[in-house]
């Protein structure tokens, strides 16, 4: 049988992708959690961190996955940690592919999950060629992820991808969707936001876990970095228009200066060429769709 070991297992994408290769027939092991306060429960490993070498080691040594989708990541933007930003997402990234080394333990595919937002203000449509220019210590430690991930490229197996905007059900209101969806399912009558003229390329968590789960079984993925996005725009103006024509609720919409960052991207969508050429089966949910299965959550 396959074994999945799945990191970020009970964050808000790992509830997803679990859900998906278990219907595909996985075994799915609990994942590592990013750091002490995070770590989970990974089967007869025990609780685990991903910042440490030793406790990756032990869970590599006693699970042997032949599948690992890494996920746990310090993924908010506005986090107030930047230090903490680099020892979860590049040293954490460091300690899975180590461990593996060090275990000898070859597993038959790694993805690894980074950002589109290594593209920083890229403007048009976004291709993998496109040069990096992250413009926040997020998308900043995701490419040095990157950068150090490719140096494992002759001896493991690996795909990186770069997700663009995703939202569903569970996501943490810290992310815009989830914050104007759940204002209008509770009938609020008044929420601020940034700059709502800024535009993102949005999918369906539902879809990116399809996405990843089809990635892991494609002889063409491994040294592949892919985009995973829908290759359409949405400024936040038009979501907020769009939940309120689904929830027929309305509220007041103010701007608030401080949610609005001096470097903020303006405009990012994403090619998904390469993403068709590696996975073509998989169909992507409409976004519309998305919005009504959130509000009736």
């Amino acid at each position: 049988m396959r074994r999945a070991l799945v990191t970020g297992l009970q964050g808000f994408t790992g509830k997803y992708v679990r859900d998906a290769l278990v219907d595909a027939g996985y075994d799915v092991c609990n994942g590592i959690g990013s750091g002490p306060s995070t770590a989970t429960d990974v089967g007869d490993a025990g609780a685990l961190d991903i910042t440490s070498l030793e406790q990756c080691r032990r869970a590599i040594d006693r699970l042997r996955p032949t599948h690992i989708v890494h996920l746990a990541a310090i993924s908010f933007v506005a986090h107030d940690d930047a230090l903490d930003m680099y020892r979860v997402n590049v040293l954490g990234t460091l300690n899975l592919l180590q461990a593996c080394s060090d275990v000898g333990h070859q597993p038959e595919r790694v993805l690894i999950a980074s950002s589109a937002n290594v593209y920083g203000n890229a403007a048009g449509v976004v291709d993998e060629s496109a040069v990096p220019a992250p413009v926040n210590h997020y998308a900043a430690s995701k490419l040095a992820m990157e950068h150090m991930v490719r140096t494992w490229f002759d001896q493991i197996p690996i795909v990186i991808t770069r997700p663009f905007n995703y939202t569903g059900r569970g996501q943490s209101e810290h992310f815009l969707v989830s914050k104007i969806v759940s204002h209008f399912a509770r009938k609020e009558a008044r929420l601020e936001l940034g700059n709502l003229d800024v535009a993102r390329d949005f999918s369906d968590v539902r879809t990116i876990a399809q996405i990843y789960r089809a990635l892991l079984e494609s002889d063409a993925a491994p040294g592949e970095t892919v985009n995973v996005c829908s290759e359409r725009p949405f400024t936040l103006r038009h979501v907020v228009q769009l939940v309120r024509e689904a929830s027929r609720h309305d509220l007041e919409i103010s701007v608030n200066p401080e949610f609005v960052r001096q470097n903020e991207i303006k405009v990012l969508v994403g090619s998904a060429e390469k993403l068709r050429r590696l996975v073509p089966g998989v169909e992507p949910i409409d976004f519309r769709d998305t919005i009504r299965w959130m509000l009736e959550a």
